[in-house]
């Protein structure tokens, strides 16, 4: 039974900007990592997928297999078998970006595994395709896709799948995160509900792409949790603590601040104290990348 396999790295993000009403949408890298490891098995019949790392359902397994056997067959341009595992820092279903960065990661380590040149746009662009298959995306999440695979503040027009600028990320800032326990289902947010909000929206993207990234995090919290219904309290904490930005992350319930380093010990007791989960992580500039194949 031939056997080839690739093993890949990529990183979460977080949202400075959704691209749910508007279709342009900016997120930032972020030093929260997943591997995947994937076997081509040419005469295997279907893709496995196993999660290790978070916290997951048998849904989140079947989307996942849906994705990656969606990367691998557009890479291979064939029907092959596959076994792929993931090992994930990324809570799922919170805003993080976990299924964007769980398709650049199955999508590096695939075009490894199967030797096909494919160049970094592309191969984000079949990652987005597989998402939207695999329903873990409203848009496809072609800022997200982008930031966790090059890292830094990515702007991009969703609709069109066009990166419109890539910048470095501050990287003598932290990152806090707040993850409350409970999940968020996308299948059941109203993007006409959404779209509602598209006017304020085009001003946080307006204020990103001006470079004014900390300002639109912020607004852009705002805007979405009016939108979606979400408490503003976590990302009001957060700021009365120091932070100099901070809003839900997606379509949340995930809250993201920025801070100093002198005010992250501050930031982070404020958010602990709600209940949940806090992450303390880092600015992420750097690229998705392959780790090894054969």
């Amino acid at each position: 039974m031939l056997k080839m396999w690739g093993r890949a790295e990529a990183y979460g993000a977080i949202s400075v900007v959704n691209a749910v009403a508007t279709g342009l949408g900016c997120s930032l890298g972020v030093g929260l990592r997943i591997e995947a490891e994937v076997k081509i098995i040419e005469e295997a019949n279907g893709v496995e997928v196993r999660l290790e790392g978070v916290e997951h359902q048998l849904a989140d397994i079947e989307s996942s297999k849906i994705m990656a056997q969606a990367i691998i067959e557009a890479l291979a341009k064939r029907r092959v078998g596959a076994e792929v595992i993931t090992h994930s820092e990324i809570p799922l279903a919170r805003g993080l970006k976990s299924s964007s960065a769980a398709a650049n990661a199955i999508a590096l380590a695939a075009k490894a595994a199967l030797g096909e040149r494919v160049d970094d746009l592309e191969l984000v662009k079949i990652g987005v395709n597989a998402a939207i298959k695999a329903k873990v995306t409203i848009t496809g999440a072609f800022d997200d896709a982008c930031a966790s695979y090059f890292g830094g503040y990515c702007l991009t027009d969703n609709t069109n799948l066009k990166l419109l600028r890539r910048e470095e990320g501050p990287e003598d800032l932290e990152v806090v995160i707040y993850v409350p326990e409970e999940r968020l289902d996308k299948q059941k947010i109203s993007k006409e509900i959404v779209e509602r909000f598209k006017p304020f929206a085009l001003q946080a993207f307006k204020l990103a792409s001006e470079g004014r990234y900390l300002e639109a995090l912020t607004i852009n919290g705002l805007i979405y949790s009016a939108a979606l219904g979400f408490d503003v309290r976590a990302a009001a904490e957060a700021i009365k603590h120091g932070a100099l930005a901070a809003g839900l992350s997606g379509t949340g319930p995930a809250v993201s601040a920025l801070c100093k380093s002198e005010n992250v010990n501050e930031v982070f007791s404020a958010l602990r104290s709600l209940g949940g989960k806090v992450i303390l992580t880092k600015v992420n500039n750097r690229r998705a990348r392959v780790l090894a194949s054969g």
